[in-house]
């Protein structure tokens, strides 16, 4: 509207042809909503009646998809359709999902308002600054036709009697005309941006996406942890084991060939099977050990504080199974604290403790040694965080310089129903 070519475009008879269309969709709301909602009431002591009250609660649905499609006129960005799709095909699933969203409400709620309030503003704007600037601007053609050349009203209040002064309330009415096409499109602006509030609002669109990118998310997560314990499976189940039966029959080789060189060629290609296969199977458990998928967190993390070089205090204590991708990231987190309290902290004891409440696990390691890490100086940290967050947790670290260091992580989720292996 600010431009200057607005009267000249096509905008000013856009903001018309909404406004018009929504006096005539709204008229038709009223009449289906009232019709509902008297026979619904009527029939309502019967069962026939509720299949009537459930059409008038869907009532907005239809008056929703009319308002989608009629923003088109003065609003160029797609207004996107919030509700969801059923989870199950079928007219029952279809029904309890719409009953069941908030977006079916507020169509609702947006329904009776657009056939109580707003249709009868749109038909007053549309009179006010259409109606009366074009009667004006006719003035002209009324007093020569019904005037008869002598006089005629103006908006059946002023008379005029002259001609001067009908041309002159004529170029008034063009004049107003003008004005009036920006008020049309001031109108028509304020009426789409109320209805996008109601039925499609950009918060609740983002929103809608946010929520989307969570889920994907999660996916993404539960993707990749399947697709560790593939390779993990694969590799135990097909490269240890042909390792395993290479080094028997590397060892049988060397039992049976007198000492030469080729005793000594066979004892060097069986140490050398041997320290692949040890390799093989740190690998195979660093990307998924078994412990942790047979006995759970807290068994993984004993295993991982048995194994780690400096005596590590355990005081975790869960009460069952967490989900496949919580355990992962927090076993990493602790393996990876672990790894940097032996590599950079010279401490001389550690502790891992924490447990799951209020719907969170919390984690916390904790050593005794000269303190001073910084997630940016490539401990690994920053990828811990960033694990973290990927499952909405947070990891806060507090190690000021002479120690101690303080590893704390959140990460909500819920206890499921996998069974624990007993050790």
């Amino acid at each position: 509207m600010t431009r200057p070519g607005y009267l000249l475009s096509a905008w000013p008879w856009r903001s018309i042809a909404y406004l018009v269309t929504g006096a005539v969709t709204g008229v038709a709301a009223l009449v289906a909503i009232v019709t509902l909602a008297a026979v619904g009431g009527v029939l309502a002591v019967v069962l026939v009646g509720l299949p009537l009250l459930v059409g008038t609660a869907l009532t907005g649905l239809p008056v929703a998809r009319v308002e989608r499609l009629r923003l088109r006129l003065v609003d160029l960005e797609p207004v996107p359709d919030q509700h969801r799709v059923p989870a199950e095909p079928g007219l029952w699933a279809w029904l309890m999902t719409r009953l069941r969203e908030r977006t079916t409400w507020r169509e609702l709620g947006y329904a009776l308002l657009f056939a109580g309030l707003l249709w009868p503003v749109d038909v007053l704007v549309l009179t006010l600054a259409l109606l009366f600037p074009a009667s004006m601007t006719a003035t002209p053609l009324l007093m020569a036709t019904v005037g008869d050349g002598h006089e005629a009203k103006v908006l059946k209040q002023w008379t005029v009697t002259s001609w001067p002064a009908a041309f002159g309330v004529a170029v008034l009415g063009l004049v107003l005309m003008g004005l009036c096409a920006y008020v049309l499109g001031v109108a028509a602006g304020a009426r789409a941006a109320l209805t996008r509030l109601l039925i499609a609002s950009r918060e609740g669109d983002l929103g809608a996406r946010v929520v989307e990118l969570a889920r994907s998310r999660v996916r993404l997560v539960d993707a990749f942890e399947a697709e560790r314990r593939r390779i993990e499976r694969d590799l135990h189940d097909g490269a240890q084991q042909r390792l395993v039966a290479l080094t028997m029959t590397l060892g049988l080789a060397r039992l049976d060939v007198p000492p030469g060189v080729l005793a000594d060629q066979l004892a060097k290609a069986h140490d050398d099977a041997g320290k692949a296969l040890a390799e093989l199977r740190e690998l195979i458990h660093g990307i998924h050990p078994q412990v942790l998928a047979d006995y759970g967190l807290q068994a993984a993390v004993a295993d991982a504080a048995d194994r780690c070089v400096i005596p590590v205090d355990l005081s975790l204590e869960l009460p069952g199974r967490l989900p496949q991708a919580v355990e992962a990231a927090a076993y990493f987190v602790v393996c990876e604290a672990l790894a940097n309290v032996d590599k950079h902290s010279a401490a001389g004891r550690a502790e891992v403790g924490g447990g799951h409440r209020d719907g969170r696990l919390f984690l916390e390691v904790r050593d005794d040694g000269r303190g001073g890490a910084d997630a940016g100086s490539g401990s690994g940290l920053t990828g811990l965080a960033d694990r973290v967050s990927v499952l909405d947790g947070r990891l806060s670290l507090s190690s000021p310089p002479g120690g101690p260091t303080l590893l704390r992580v959140e990460i909500p989720c819920e206890l499921t129903d996998r069974p624990v292996r007993s050790v």
